[in-house]
């Protein structure tokens, strides 16, 4: 008794010591250095591919430090070309001809219509930048005047559109005009047309890249089911490269036909998709003295421009936001592969990716999207129904011998042998078999976190209302136990917010607990009793959406459980 007192104790105290720490000293967040807010080439410099090596080489360093500025004073600094499509904002640069400036019209920071645009791109000199950049790179001991950062492109309007491409021109004075021809459609996909006119006496071979290269580490979700860095699909095989991965000093390279690459946050993308006939030289990098993540490919095949003739080369750059039907419908056009697979489904694609249809065609029909994961819950539950059935006959039968078990325990506690002979021994006689409601309960388990995931991971939730207080799927329930939800004007700590939902979920935990044959070890027993409530807390933090899910996920589960309980006669209470 002494050994289960002190088991006990510890599990209670790990539990405290686990949200204590989280309150008492909150991970702390990384500041810039004075190096990182000053140092443009930090976030300025234009990459130099190494041809001969095989590589895309990071960008050096050695431009002339500039003290970084707001978002907005850094967009005045260079001429620039306005995007204006249903779903993107922002600007190109004609210095350096990059995608720099990028926001998603459709999505805000917050709930309220008026909010902010999401800023996807920023450029180099703001606080985070983060965009995309096209270029050509030269064999070893090749001397060609290339474009670079600092080269001001000449523009063919002030504005690109679905029905405006946009022509930026440069001469470099050697007799090669570049020209970039970008096109951007109604959604998030741009297409860039890189093109050499060679007027000069020589044939040249050029060797296109493209980049996206971010500063600063982001913002993370933390949570081990989804994946948020850089990402691609090289050689068939799905890279998924985590932040800390590349500052521990990963540094990953592939060489490839086709496939993609990019950067992922949970809900945004930035991806290259480079000619996928060409040979490409693909590269994750992190540039330490610059805090810079950057994801760039090189065509080793190189374009060769007959002198007085012209090359071409076609890229295209997706930047928004993770919309499956999107994704799918560029995988096809673009015949990319796989780039549905920026959407992290999983271990169960093959449950994911359906159950993910579902959810969206009943959201359709009914409107909400939390009506919609009750329905689909439902959908769920009845299909699953003979297996579930198995796994509650099962418990049932287990509950109803709890009283002859507790009996047995009592006479033959001193002799674990004898017990367990006993209780073999009464499973025959009632033909009951504990671990027959395993099985089917294990063959659930991935439809249930599968549903889990598509909530988690896709844009099916997001600022999506509920009723009520819940005005976001996505975000955890407002209120609090601890201000009376919201009677008193305090706002508790992040651990005390433990909303209505979450404590509905609690409750529904408990009474689930209550309809399941109790542990034979009374440890065991007295650790369960404390699930609920660490439960409680664990789902606060949850998008409401999850706790929703969860809560009538158990509701369901009970009553299914109390009707083939009473049906066998069995108590709740026995």
């Amino acid at each position: 008794m002494s050994d289960q007192k002190n088991l006990l104790i510890a599990v209670v105290l790990c539990i405290a010591i686990v949200f204590g720490w989280q309150f008492f000293f909150p991970a702390p967040v990384p500041e810039q250095t004075e190096a990182q807010q000053t140092t443009e080439a930090a976030n300025n410099s234009a990459p130099t591919p190494d041809v001969s090596a095989g590589n895309a080489s990071a960008p050096s360093a050695g431009a002339t430090p500039q003290q970084v500025q707001s978002r907005d004073d850094v967009l005045t600094k260079a001429p620039r070309v306005k995007i204006n499509t249903p779903n993107l904002h922002g600007s190109i640069s004609l210095k350096g001809g990059r995608i720099d400036d990028v926001t998603l019209v459709q999505y805000r920071t917050e709930v309220e219509p008026d909010s902010p645009e999401i800023e996807l791109f920023s450029p180099a000199g703001s606080p985070k930048p983060y965009f995309a950049d096209f270029g050509w790179s030269v064999a070893p001991g090749t001397t060609v005047k290339l474009p670079d950062n600092n080269t001001i492109w000449s523009a063919s309007s002030d504005e690109i559109t679905p029905t405006k491409p946009l022509v930026l021109t440069w001469d470099n004075g050697e007799g090669l005009t570049f020209s970039r021809t970008i096109t951007v459609d109604e959604h998030f996909l741009f297409t860039v047309e890189q093109k050499i006119q060679n007027n000069s006496a020589a044939d040249l071979t050029l060797y296109p890249y493209g980049l996206i290269s971010r500063t600063g580490t982001p913002e993370t979700e933390g949570f081990y089911i989804l994946h948020e860095g850089l990402i691609g699909v090289v050689n068939e095989t799905l890279e998924e490269i985590d932040y800390d991965d590349l500052q521990d000093g990963s540094n990953p390279q592939f060489t490839s036909t086709g496939g993609w690459i990019g950067i992922t946050d949970k809900f945004w993308l930035a991806a290259l998709m480079p000619d996928q006939s060409a040979t490409l030289k693909s590269r994750f990098s992190y540039i330490t003295n610059a805090d810079r993540f950057q994801t760039d490919y090189l065509n080793q095949d190189g374009v060769t421009i007959p002198a007085g003739g012209a090359g071409t080369t076609t890229n295209h750059l997706f930047a928004g936001a993770k919309e499956v039907h999107l994704l799918d419908q560029y995988e096809a056009d673009l015949k990319v592969d796989r780039l549905e697979l920026a959407i992290d489904w999983g271990w169960f694609y093959i449950i994911t990716k359906p159950l993910y249809t579902v959810l969206e065609t009943v959201h359709k029909y009914v409107g909400n999207m939390g009506i919609a994961i009750l329905i689909v819950t439902i959908i769920i539950k009845l299909i699953l129904l003979p297996l579930a059935h198995k796994s509650y006959v099962s418990m049932s039968k287990m509950k109803k011998l709890q009283p002859e078990m507790v009996k047995l325990r009592e006479r033959y506690g001193d002799d674990r042998q004898k017990l367990n002979e006993e209780m073999m021994a009464l499973y025959r006689k009632e033909k009951a078999n504990p671990a027959a409601g395993c099985l089917p309960l294990l063959v659930q388990i991935p439809i249930f976190f599968a549903l889990y995931k598509v909530l988690y991971v896709t844009l099916l939730m997001r600022h999506e209302p509920f009723y009520g207080w819940i005005k976001d799927l996505s975000a955890p329930d407002p209120t609090s136990l601890f201000n009376l939800f919201g009677l008193i004007p305090w706002d508790p700590p992040q651990m005390l917010m433990i909303g209505i939902l979450p404590l509905l979920m609690g409750l529904s935990m408990f009474l689930q607990q209550k309809f399941n044959p109790q542990p034979a070890d009374p440890i065991q027993a007295k650790i369960f009793m404390f699930m609920p409530i660490f439960f409680t807390f664990l789902l606060a933090t949850f998008p409401a959406g999850l706790v929703i899910y969860w809560t009538w996920n158990n509701i369901l589960s009970i009553a299914q459980q109390w009707y083939i309980m009473r049906r066998m006669g069995v108590s709740v209470n026995s």
